[in-house]
């Protein structure tokens, strides 16, 4: 007996080209693909149509090989199919609901698919015509509102979520999408919110206490799952074979190890974080709020409250708000929350810049850190000395450094995790190909995170050693690289905002500063690591007396330098002095120190306007073009994870296999 072989929905005989057999709903479909109306022959043919098993590949793949003359012949039969669908989605019975809504999804995607290729090719008219376009449009928007607020399956309403992702992402460019203007119009902003789905968050920002702490948990939801995911591999290299061998010889291999930790990273989620965030700044107090970290607890989920909720909005987040954060009874229990889920992410996909994903995803952190960095109110929080976190941010491994240990981790004001990050991020990608766009980001949060402290006379107890030594090692790079970096970048502007950050800790370190030996150890740090300011001032002084394109620029950070460089020409001779009349070959730290401290009286230091004054975010018109990228990737990736098995209805039949 002849074995049968199934191809595109055909079972075709494979010792000969006779057609054996035809799914029945293949058969409908290329009826419908005829240029007669379907139903002439077969009046209950529709109906019978939306009770078959949807063939997705078949159908699209049959819109996809027709010419644009071909697909104009059947535009009525598609019109009509469309139409029917949006019928068929108000049917009581709900396979035929399921049916409509998935062959929907394949008609769209398939006339879309045509459409790329066909020039004066209409999109609108081809499924539904100009005529009856706003009212088609406006009955599937009803029929979607429907079935997203009634009460019923989790499965199909994911279903109807799916077809509006179709609607909006079936055009990378969105702007080019003409179906959503009709989405725009049709608004369904109720039944989304009330749907139990991630996408709420990238629709609207809204001012509901509730809705915004569903929001926020949507959200802290997606990226702990992530950070889990990328712990568990790592943990899976670190206790493998590739872990043995390093122990054997050495870590000089241990960055390579690294990039082989790789999880998608999820854009989508991130800004829908950003536009709370940016648009809505009682999204702050969401920010804030403390629950167990999750992963290792169920975090309840509270029930809706169903008296009126006041809308936030009216009156700013009191101090009361953001700094009550409850922590567990339970000293096993690890307290977080969303600010320190973003954190944990960042570090994560800040490690690695060379990928174009992780590149969009760092610099959508560091712009969301931006956005937090301005706000009065996050700042409240994040500077509260008595809301205190331990917060273990991934490293890149680096040969000369050890990993620190989890359990040695102290619990500090959130604040000094955010410098921890910058601080990293500022070590770790002095490389080739340089990322001067995160590193201007980086430090500009750094200065508003310091003009913070300087307005509210905030003393953080920090290791500032830390964040000096890495601008420090900043500076050395951009000289050490100044012929290949000045072919792409104006390294200046990243010089000059370094340099301004050390006239910010001289000229206002006694009002935020912890202690009065912290800022004897600033003065320490320029002192000790006087050679490279003196590099620094040696490259700018030849640029700016020479004419050429950096004169200008690097004419600014000339006259930055200023003060440090009088620090520097003021206590170097005292030093020496003082080594040689005590016979000091070399200076003890303490001895410099003591230097430092006895000679400040006669120190004179010019007054420098502006250094604790920023430019604040604005998404118009700097980062039109990042975020029209950032979304034209994102609709890319939501597209190609629709496929067809992602619609598979085999959950949805099973829930439904009890009706008869």
């Amino acid at each position: 007996m002849a074995q049968a072989e199934k191809k595109g929905g055909l079972l075709w005989k494979s010792s000969a080209s006779k057609k054996l057999l035809k799914e029945k709903v293949v058969l409908m479909y290329d009826e419908i693909f005829m240029t007669e109306d379907p139903s002439k022959c077969s009046p209950r043919f529709w109906e019978e149509l939306f009770l078959m098993k949807v063939n997705l590949e078949y159908l699209e793949s049959k819109l996809e090989s027709l010419d644009g003359e071909e697909l104009m012949k059947i535009k009525d039969n598609v019109n009509c199919l469309f139409q029917r669908c949006i019928q068929a989605l108000g049917e009581e019975h709900p396979i035929r609901v399921v049916n409509a809504l998935q062959t929907l999804c394949a008609l769209i995607r398939g006339v879309h698919q045509k459409n790329k290729s066909t020039s004066g090719f209409d999109i609108i008219n081809m499924l539904m015509g100009f005529d009856r376009a706003e009212l088609c449009m406006k009955n599937l928007m009803e029929s979607l509102d429907s079935l997203l607020c009634a009460e019923g399956s989790e499965s199909l309403k994911s279903l109807c979520l799916k077809l509006l992702l179709c609607l909006v992402t079936v055009t990378d460019n969105i702007s080019q999408n003409t179906i959503l203007e009709y989405v725009m119009i049709n608004s369904i902003f109720e039944a989304i919110l009330q749907s139990v789905n991630p996408y709420i968050v990238k629709l609207s920002i809204v001012d509901d206490e509730a809705t915004l702490n569903g929001m926020g948990l949507v959200i802290a939801q997606a990226l702990s799952e992530y950070n889990r995911q990328y712990k568990d591999k790592e943990e899976e290299h670190q206790s493998g074979f590739f872990s043995a061998l390093t122990n054997m010889v050495g870590s000089m291999f241990i960055a390579d190890a690294d990039e082989k930790i790789s999880v998608q990273t999820n854009e989508a989620i991130l800004l829908a974080l950003y536009e709370a965030v940016h648009l809505n700044r009682n999204f702050i107090t969401v920010l804030a709020q403390s629950h167990p970290e999750m992963g290792l607890v169920t975090v309840p989920i509270s029930p809706i409250p169903t008296t009126p909720v006041t809308p936030l909005g009216t009156t700013p987040p009191s101090s009361d708000v953001i700094s009550s954060a409850e922590l567990p009874l339970d000293a096993d229990v690890q307290t977080s929350n969303l600010l320190i889920t973003f954190l944990k992410y960042s570090s994560i996909v800040m490690q690695d810049t060379k990928d174009e994903h992780r590149l969009h995803s760092g610099k959508l952190c560091l712009i969301i850190l931006t956005c937090i960095a301005e706000d009065q109110y996050a700042n409240a929080f994040l500077h509260d000395d008595n809301v205190n976190f331990r917060v273990n941010l991934h490293r890149m491994p680096m040969r000369h450094r050890k990993k620190a240990a989890d359990k040695n981790l102290p619990c500090r004001p959130l604040v000094c995790a955010v410098l921890d990050l910058m601080v990293e991020f500022i070590v770790t990608h002095m490389m080739k190909e340089f990322p001067m766009d995160l590193y201007v980001r980086c430090i500009q949060i750094v200065h508003k995170l310091l003009c913070y402290q300087k307005k509210c006379r905030v003393r953080l107890h920090y290791t500032w050693r830390e964040l000096w030594s890495a601008l420090i090692n900043l500076l050395k790079f951009l000289m050490s690289n100044e012929t290949v970096l000045l072919a792409k970048h104006n390294i200046f502007t990243l010089a000059l905002m370094v340099v301004n950050l050390f006239n910010m800790f001289i000229t206002y370190g006694d009002t935020f500063l912890p202690t009065p030996s912290s800022y004897d150890e600033l003065y320490y740090e320029i002192i000790r690591m006087h050679q490279n300011f003196d590099n620094l001032y040696s490259m700018v002084l030849r640029l700016s007396t020479n004419a050429g394109q950096w004169k200008e620029p690097a004419s600014k950070v000339t006259h930055a330098l200023v003060n440090i460089r009088a620090i520097i020409n003021h206590f170097n001779p005292k030093i020496e002095s003082y080594a040689a009349v005590n016979h000091i070959s070399q200076l003890s730290e303490e001895q410099v120190l003591e230097v430092v401290r006895s000679n400040y009286d006669t120190l004179t230091l010019k007054l420098q306007d502006g250094l604790d004054q920023y430019e604040r975010y604005s998404e118009q018109h700097k980062e039109a073009a990042f975020f029209k990228e950032l979304v034209r990737s994102i609709s890319i990736n939501v597209r190609r994870n629709l496929a067809f098995n992602t619609l598979s209805q085999e959950v949805l039949l099973k829930e439904f296999s009890t009706i008869s």
